[in-house]
């Protein structure tokens, strides 16, 4: 096996740890002490690719392969983790579920708009009772045949109140356990979404963690 990187990857690295020199590090220490998400450095990471870097070019992303991906979160978690827990959410949990599960509708609607930086994504499983342990989720969805009814809270979510989309882990069907469980979408604005108050933590406190009611 070939562990050689190449020609684009290293462009990619490059290009990743050069942003991160002179974009990220001026200011980086003041951000995280005044708990301020960095909006301008996200906003000049959608605009270099950084933000869909996996998803399909037809879509507004890079469709670059994981190698690539993963040696630009390295060079932008080098410098500011903050920028790179937003990078890495919306990258992995959100682009992907949306690139792999998703409606062809929703790709148009909500990926193009993601991978391009435009909007930001969150990933809403964690739960006060759960924490991260899926099979756990008293979130529910009620069908209402034109709508779900969506009842819950989730905790510790990263990009809590600059998303504009969320995807929210949830159970469809209470009484089948973890195969009711399904992913829903939520727009920020939506009737009976609230954003609860910025959680206080001990280390990436530019990224913005938010509880959230529904």
């Amino acid at each position: 096996m070939n562990f050689a990187l190449t020609e684009e990857q290293l462009a990619v690295r490059d290009a990743a740890r050069e942003f991160a020199q002179t974009e990220l590090l001026p200011g980086v220490i003041e951000r995280d002490e005044n708990q301020q998400f960095p909006k301008e450095q996200i906003k000049k990471m959608g605009e270099l690719g950084f933000m869909g870097m996996m998803v399909d070019p037809k879509y507004n992303g890079g469709g670059m392969d994981t190698v690539s991906y993963v040696l630009a979160m390295e060079e932008i978690s080098k410098v500011d983790a903050s920028c790179s827990v937003v990078m890495s959410v919306n990258n992995s949990l959100v682009c992907w579920g949306l690139e792999k599960f998703g409606t062809e509708e929703q790709k148009q609607k909500y990926l193009t708009k993601l991978a391009s930086g435009e909007k930001i994504g969150a990933f809403c499983l964690s739960e006060p009772e759960a924490g991260s342990d899926a099979t756990s989720q008293r979130t529910t969805a009620e069908d209402k045949g034109d709508h779900y009814l969506l009842n819950g809270t989730k905790n510790w979510i990263t990009n809590g109140s600059s998303a504009s989309f969320y995807i929210v882990i949830a159970q469809t069907d209470v009484d089948k356990r973890h195969k009711g469980i399904n992913a829903l979408i939520v727009e920020k604005g939506m009737e009976g979404f609230t954003v609860g108050p910025k959680e206080n933590k001990l280390g990436i406190r530019g990224s913005d963690t938010h509880s959230l009611m529904f």
